[in-house]
């Protein structure tokens, strides 16, 4: 007896909705271990939540594709057409965050073509790999750069004194000499953010 094929139901040439459902949820677990792993190895000043996020999503989207497109030429054509037209405005500041996305990329393509143990091994050995590299001494150097914080009143004037004061070059050089005057710091350099600039 013939099996009906139901075209709501196979959604990818050879798949069922439950293949589908189970491909995205290993896709969304193997991103989340490289998002735990960002998070623990992350030594930045500005932590984003949205980020860690937008890695788990940017894998299970890339498994979605992947099955979408199957062994389709056109689909895929389609899809490089679509995408084409998306502008993507987000800069990332750190290389480090590059690579992380291209990992949850390649995760996701891995396992939107069912190549489940080349995505399971790759997340293994790309997080091992990357706690290795950052606990250890590798390509570390002992300079550190600081970031001094601190807080005003309520009042704008105090605001408004304080940038004078930092703008101030006879401010800025008795600062940078007491810290030189501390033991075992060198190398000191102050740098004003200038709003009309862009680095």
């Amino acid at each position: 007896m013939e099996q009906l094929h139901d075209p709501y139901l196979s959604y990818a040439p050879g798949l069922s909705w439950r293949m589908i459902l189970l491909t995205m949820l290993m896709s969304f677990v193997l991103c989340q271990v490289l998002a735990a792993v960002y998070s623990f190895t992350f030594r930045g000043l500005s932590y984003s939540r949205g980020f860690v996020i937008a890695l788990v999503l940017t894998g299970v989207i890339a498994t979605m594709l992947m099955l979408a497109i199957g062994n389709g030429v056109a689909r895929g054509i389609g899809l490089l057409g679509a995408l084409a037209v998306i502008r993507f405005r987000s800069t990332l500041r750190d290389v480090r965050d590059v690579m992380f996305i291209f990992a949850s990329l390649a995760v996701g393509i891995a396992v939107g073509v069912q190549a489940f143990l080349i995505a399971g091994l790759g997340a293994l050995t790309f997080s091992i790999f990357m706690l290795h590299l950052t606990f250890s001494p590798f390509a570390s150097r002992r300079q550190f750069d600081g970031l001094l914080r601190l807080n005003t009143g309520a009042s704008p004037d105090a605001d408004l004194q304080l940038k004078r004061a930092l703008r101030d070059s006879s401010f800025q050089q008795p600062l940078v000499d007491a810290i030189r005057a501390v033991d075992e710091i060198a190398d000191v350099s102050l740098l004003m953010q200038d709003p009309a600039l862009e680095v």
